[in-house]
């Protein structure tokens, strides 16, 4: 990546959360790790000791939190440049991350790294780039997903950001974090409930049902300006927003004309259109990556199961026929498949299914796991389960393989769904 296009991007994310708090509002626990996982070592950067933030610390933190890394001490050995580098130091490594940080004053500094082949002793990429000192963060994230990138062939998610309903008695907060549980930033806070964030698929805004009026209603919110857009506010429910991929439209759940039903609706309110008519309840629509198809709950064959459906309307063809109940499906991004909470024996779990094959598989050991998310690179699964009497994050691997718990440092959290990549 040119150093211009990660200040664009950094950019973007210092206007999406401007002056938020450094601390992080999750503490994360990991358990397993990756079939083959990647020796690394991840040199500290030349002058981040000066700083208030360490460069090297993150990136080590975001590529051990995705359990395809392991990392290799650096006791003793501090290469900054590739001329320092002694190969033979490193053996038992497959590359090998070194670079520095220098305050250029007027609170810019100027960083520089490298990532090297240990094995061909070689470089694989560098990147060059001055910013903002309140960007350190942002140049880290984006380290780790250039190295991500770069030894694994699937794009970096350290950049990301997640949104969650965190509630503490009366009170629901709607947050946006960076998806290591850093600057959380407050979208809405009211005294009644907050459900569904769903975000625009370029990242600038989140659609959301707010009770705050003693009713559910779906709202539009920017990101960039904080205004919001009252989208539908019916007799009866208003919930479960859903983007389309281009971003033109929202897929709703209304009640307005008796039972439970699908409707596409843009963004600012207008242009509401049914798509669903049958007598029972249908919810939890969500869009497939080509807006071609829409995934959804039904209760039409007398349980909840998993229907699909094209845009169009139409008929719906059931996708679920294992034992138990099937709830809030969401596309895999590559659309080969989806994710969902499996309700059996009194326990949920977060499991998936390819379009293929169409069998299921078991991600989770059960309990109370529900609305699942996948990360825009396909490879890990946001959710929402219980731990030490609260609410609280975790994640899965595709593979089930990687699990991570995010407790918050109060409140209990609900509702979460990762965001897009950012451009």
């Amino acid at each position: 990546m040119r150093g211009s296009k990660l200040l664009r991007f950094i950019g973007l994310l210092i206007l999406l959360g401007a002056a938020l708090p450094a601390r992080a509002a999750l503490n994360i626990e990991i358990t397993g790790a990756g079939e083959h996982q990647i020796p690394i070592a991840i040199v500290p950067f030349a002058g981040e000791e000066k700083l208030a933030l360490n460069i090297s610390g993150i990136v080590s933190d975001d590529l051990v939190r995705s359990g395809l890394f392991r990392l290799v001490s650096t006791a003793g050995k501090t290469p900054h440049e590739p001329r320092d580098v002694v190969y033979a130091d490193w053996t038992g490594t497959d590359a090998l991350a070194i670079g520095s940080v220098e305050d250029q004053g007027n609170g810019r500094v100027a960083v520089k790294f490298r990532l090297l082949d240990s094995v061909r002793q070689t470089e694989l990429l560098g990147q060059a780039v001055s910013a903002r000192s309140d960007q350190l963060r942002a140049i880290a994230h984006r380290i780790a997903d250039a190295i991500f990138e770069k030894l694994t062939g699937d794009a970096g998610v350290f950049s990301t950001r997640i949104a969650y309903v965190n509630r503490q008695g009366k009170n629901h907060r709607l947050v946006v974090a960076d998806s290591d549980g850093y600057g959380e930033q407050t979208i809405l806070s009211a005294n009644e409930p907050i459900m569904s964030p769903a975000w625009s698929p370029d990242g600038s805004h989140l659609a959301y049902v707010s009770f705050e009026h003693g009713h559910a209603a779906v709202y539009v919110q920017s990101l960039l300006t904080n205004q919001r857009k009252l989208v539908a506010d019916f007799r009866g429910s208003n919930s479960a927003p859903a983007w389309s991929p281009d971003g033109r439209q929202l897929a709703i759940v209304l009640t307005r004309d008796g039972g439970s039903h699908i409707y596409l609706v843009r963004p600012d309110g207008s242009d509401l259109r049914r798509i669903t008519f049958s007598g029972v309840i249908d919810t939890e629509p969500n869009f497939s990556p080509d807006g071609q198809y829409l995934l959804f709950t039904s209760d039409r064959g007398g349980s909840p199961q998993i229907y699909r459906m094209s845009v169009d309307g139409g008929a719906a063809v059931r996708l679920t026929f294992e034992r138990g109940n099937n709830f809030s499906p969401r596309y895999s991004p590559d659309g080969k498949g989806f994710v969902f909470a499996h309700l059996e024996g009194g326990r949920f779990y977060i499991a998936e299914q390819d379009f293929e094959t169409r069998q299921m598989q078991l991600l989770t050991n059960g309990g109370w796991e529900k609305k699942p998310s996948f990360a825009p690179n396909g490879k890990l699964i946001l959710f929402a389960t219980e731990a030490q009497g609260r609410g609280i994050l975790a994640t899965v691997s595709s593979d089930g393989r990687v699990k991570q718990k995010m407790f918050p440092q109060a409140g209990d959290i609900r509702e979460p769904t990762w965001g897009p990549f950012l451009k």
